[in-house]
């Protein structure tokens, strides 16, 4: 019962407080990342999972991070985003690899619109005292992409061998 209450929870609960992190700070803590590595790891030890399996997840989270840090390295994307999306590759692995990596795109895609958009009106006046909003507002300031990306994770791992039951 802890191994399925672990299931559901862990990996959405990061997936949030991700969002929320990157929403209101702009960053995405390094133990967010180092947590889901970790539970992933303790999970697939503790479900059975075979040493293959662990070892395409594990491929799946590499190239992932190879790609997002070139990425990082040409200032498209943030430090914190490259480890979450690699994070989220490993929990995943190859076989819902593409649709994260389309969903992301998707809801990045999405935000980044809304929040252009956003930035083109004045700033409320009940949001002018807030820092969270001051720094989303700013036409320097990036885009919090952590949101797209757990957005996208959330959106995908009803479908994972972590929420499917055994047949």
């Amino acid at each position: 019962m802890l191994i399925q209450a672990t299931e559901l929870l862990l990996f959405p609960a990061l997936m949030a407080f991700a969002a929320s992190s990157d929403l209101l700070t702009m960053t995405i803590s390094n133990r967010v990342s180092l947590l889901l590595v970790a539970g992933f790891a303790i999970l697939a030890l503790v479900t059975g999972m075979s040493l293959t399996q662990i070892g395409w997840h594990l491929a799946a989270g590499a190239v992932v991070l190879v790609v997002a840090f070139v990425f990082f390295a040409r200032g498209w994307i943030g430090g914190g985003d490259a480890k979450l999306a690699a994070a989220t590759a490993l929990w995943f692995g190859f076989p819902h690899l593409l649709d994260y990596l389309i969903s992301a795109s998707l809801f990045g895609g999405t935000l980044t619109l809304l929040l252009l958009q956003w930035r083109a009106w004045p700033l409320p006046n009940f949001l002018a005292n807030q820092s969270w909003a001051l720094r989303l507002h700013d036409q320097n300031s990036g885009i919090p992409y952590g949101i797209a990306l757990a957005a996208a994770a959330l959106a995908i791992y009803p479908h994972t061998i972590w929420m499917t039951p055994a047949s």
